[in-house]
């Protein structure tokens, strides 16, 4: 019945949701069913295809636009620690100036403004260097409100209070980014299904870091083989792939090396 309700999204409302790994889509058929009150997949079946509403609603469901602040600790701290300063020391030997950085699956900016505060405290008084981050989504919603990088007082949480303060302004019971951050963060829709192998407005790729964290296992093994080709398409020679603590094993088995252990940080495997 699952399958029956796969060809209602994509014949009544032109939505392939065939590429969600079937155990998280069940679930969240399932949700839906208790939610909507329907007796069973038939009835929920029926419904769905009466209600284009629903259809939207699950396919929100399925795109998971979660994200916070410095979300994987250890990830973050080997990053802030190891990672960007031999990236920098590497771009000032090169002389090559801009380090380029990818987020994937950046919900509502949460990850690449993470990473800019990050970097911004790399950089200092004295160590002059440039940095763009991508951030990506396949959902306009969560894009737009990356662009207005507007956050909840629970949503900056794990931000230390020295950050906020630096980083934040106050408006009303919101933090706001200031434009000082912003500018070095872009945003976009992008699906890492598309035919194109990254952003198009990043040009040409050639990230040092691309984090595609808690994406892969929402999707069927063919896909998730799509998005991992895409993203090593993407690396520069000697880019790093960051990913979700539960999506290790993925990686690995999709021909990447776990450059520290347990960090959930990857090489591509060479040769």
């Amino acid at each position: 019945m699952i399958r029956n309700i796969t060809e209602i999204f994509m014949n009544k409302y032109g939505m392939d949701i065939s590429m969600f790994d079937e155990s998280f889509l069940n679930k969240t058929i399932l949700q839906r069913i208790g939610t909507t009150q329907c007796l069973d997949i038939a009835d929920y079946s029926r419904f769905v295809g009466e209600d284009s509403k629903e259809a939207g609603l699950v396919l929100d469901l399925l795109r998971v636009s979660y994200s916070v602040f410095f979300r994987n600790p250890l990830t973050f701290s080997v990053l802030e620690s190891i990672v960007l300063p031999e990236i920098i020391f590497r771009k000032r030997e090169n002389k090559r100036k801009e380090i380029r950085i990818w987020s994937a699956a950046c919900a509502g900016g949460h990850e690449p403004y993470s990473m800019a505060m990050i970097l911004e405290n790399l950089k200092g008084q004295n160590d002059q260097f440039s940095y763009r981050i991508f951030g990506t989504d396949m959902d306009e919603v969560q894009i737009t409100k990356a662009h207005k990088g507007e956050y909840s007082k629970e949503s900056v949480g794990n931000i230390r209070k020295n950050q906020l303060d630096q980083w934040f302004t106050r408006s009303g019971s919101s933090y706001v980014v200031i434009p000082k951050l912003k500018k070095h963060c872009e945003f976009y829709v992008f699906n890492l299904l598309s035919t194109h192998s990254s952003p198009p407005e990043s040009i040409y790729g050639d990230f040092d870091l691309v984090l595609c964290t808690n994406i892969l296992f929402y999707y069927k093994p063919a896909y998730r083989t799509i998005i991992m080709d895409k993203i090593r398409d993407s690396l520069a020679e000697d880019g790093l792939v960051i990913t979700g603590e539960a999506e290790r094993d993925i990686l690995k088995a999709g021909n990447f090396k776990e450059a520290f252990p347990q960090s959930a940080i990857f090489r591509k495997n060479k040769g």
